[in-house]
């Protein structure tokens, strides 16, 4: 009887379709989610085409919709400064990352020998990622001024000839922003290299220490392999940072001395914002998002098909 009358409930739930509390369990996720996909949508992928748009027209200070075609990229790459700003991105992108992501490993391989006060020197390590680049470019700034920073400080005490005024010599302004740079983001290396080092299955490090390998051995044929997709996911952050370089740039050279450290972002905030060439900062614009996707788009990719075989071998 009892059953029989359980079977019959359960048979009118399934005829009178799901319970108010599973529709809403379903729904509220779509009604959380579909603002902000719209909003991504319209920011990234509207703004994008409008952008495009408006770097094929004539507009100087402001929009207009008469089609010039690809005249301003054609000038921009005829441009000097922006020749300059884009040999600048590839230089600061190289060294900034190689030194960033260097650090950031061996700092990573120091906190994972178990130190003692591992959160005090995590914390410290992480500290200049909480400070923005603008007050970091500015007290750098100050250090790099001859006049009263590490220059002023070792004359100071006796080094009379020691010259150290990266920022005033257009060979090597662009280095003192790498170095800065790579102070600013090593930390962040060195968190996800730390996480990924933490993941890596103990039981293999154990192995191949019982096998003789020695600390070195161990890390570099074991440890760090293991790793690859974390240094992958380091480079792709770090060439983004790279890509979008601009008040770090700004706060400490201010594209100086002269144009000799002029980045895509302050050309293209110069061309819009000073000299009212909307259509041609438009275009460079255009010209760092495609910078920008080279980086995203196969590393994107790259995630899919890695997850597609590794739902195929489970």
């Amino acid at each position: 009887m009892t059953s029989a009358a359980t079977s019959g409930a359960a048979a009118s739930r399934v005829a009178s379709g799901p319970s108010l509390g599973e529709r809403l369990t379903k729904i509220v996720p779509i009604v959380v989610l579909v603002p902000s996909l719209i909003a991504s949508f319209v920011y990234v992928f509207v703004f994008a085409g409008w952008t495009f748009y408006i770097s094929l027209s004539n507009s100087t200070l402001l929009p207009t919709y008469g089609f010039e075609g690809f005249q301003h990229y054609v000038s921009l790459f005829a441009n000097r400064r922006w020749n300059i700003a884009y040999t600048n991105l590839f230089v600061f992108s190289a060294f900034y990352v190689v030194g960033a992501m260097a650090i950031g490993l061996l700092l990573a391989v120091l906190i994972d020998q178990k130190i003692r006060a591992e959160s005090f020197w995590r914390s410290m390590f992480m500290y200049p990622l909480a400070v923005s680049f603008i007050v970091t470019g500015t007290v750098w700034s100050w250090l790099y001024n001859p006049t009263n920073g590490i220059e002023f400080l070792v004359k100071s005490i006796g080094w009379t000839d020691f010259h150290f005024s990266l920022t005033t010599d257009k060979k090597y302004a662009i280095y003192a922003i790498v170095i800065t740079g790579i102070w600013q983001s090593s930390g962040f290396a060195m968190a996800l290299f730390l996480a990924g080092l933490r993941s890596v299955d103990q039981d293999i490090i154990k192995a191949a220490q019982i096998d003789g390998a020695s600390w070195l051995r161990t890390y570099r044929r074991v440890i760090l392999p293991s790793i690859g997709p974390i240094f992958l996911a380091v480079i792709v952050v770090l060439l983004q940072f790279a890509i979008k370089t601009f008040d770090l740039a700004v706060a400490l050279t201010n594209s100086g001395p002269g144009i000799s450290t002029t980045f895509p972002a302050t050309y293209v905030y110069d061309l819009m914002f000073q000299r009212g060439q909307i259509a041609e900062g438009a275009a460079a614009a255009i010209m760092i998002l495609l910078a920008l996707a080279a980086v995203l788009v196969p590393y994107s990719l790259y995630l899919v098909w890695r997850r597609r075989k590794e739902s195929r071998n489970v």
